[in-house]
């Protein structure tokens, strides 16, 4: 896993070209892969060093068999370790991880992931595909892609409008021909109760 540039494009993120006016923006979009992961006996120094080497603010804890079990952050290292003023390297990483690990599927939209994370008020979640951790996606992810997620559903609504301007439009636009009523011709026909009439025979049925 690699930290992005916030100043730059996010990693993983598709420009507008490639997603579309997909108004969807999903998790794969956005989220961080690969994933770099600490065994659960790891002290919490290798793994504040695994984070310092890596650039990350988080590290998965995976147990034995490598199935991952947990989540340390930098918080976690602050709060569990350093404010107790406990010995680094005498703390392993299972008894300071956060577990178990939240999970998102890759599919699941960014509102989904935003929401789910203010109800459980946590800042990352795993990404799962078919059993196997494939990323991470956390809350400055989401925020990096807000911009281009206005956009899109800016565009979306503009086409809309526009589309319902044109058929409003078309619907309201008067025809060309004979009516149906006089038989004469006329530029202004209208559509009522199915017969195409001129104005003066319109204003004739209204009364």
């Amino acid at each position: 896993m690699e930290k992005k540039d916030l100043s730059k494009a996010v990693w993983g993120l598709k420009t507008m070209s490639d997603i579309g006016l997909r108004t969807r923006m999903v998790v794969k979009d956005v989220m961080s892969s690969p994933v770099v992961m600490s065994d659960e006996d790891s002290t919490s120094n290798k793994v504040a060093t695994l984070m310092d080497e890596n650039d990350l603010g988080c590290v998965i804890v995976a147990n034995k068999v490598g199935k991952p079990v947990g989540i340390i952050t930098e918080r976690d290292l602050v709060i569990r370790v350093l404010a107790k003023n406990l010995m680094p390297d005498t703390i392993i990483a299972k008894e300071i991880m956060t577990s178990p690990l939240i999970t998102v599927q890759p599919e699941a939209t960014i509102s989904e992931v935003a929401r789910r994370m203010s109800r459980l008020d946590i800042r990352r979640l795993g990404v799962v595909y078919k059993g196997n951790l494939v990323g991470i996606i956390s809350s400055r992810d989401i925020l990096g892609v807000m911009p281009e997620l206005i956009e899109i559903i800016q565009e979306r609504t503009r086409l809309e409008d526009a589309a319902q301007a044109e058929e409003t439009e078309d619907e309201e636009k008067p025809l060309s021909g004979y009516c149906d009523h006089c038989g004469v011709f006329s530029e202004n026909l209208k559509d009522v109760n199915g017969e195409n009439l001129c104005e003066d025979c319109r204003i004739e049925l209204e009364t």
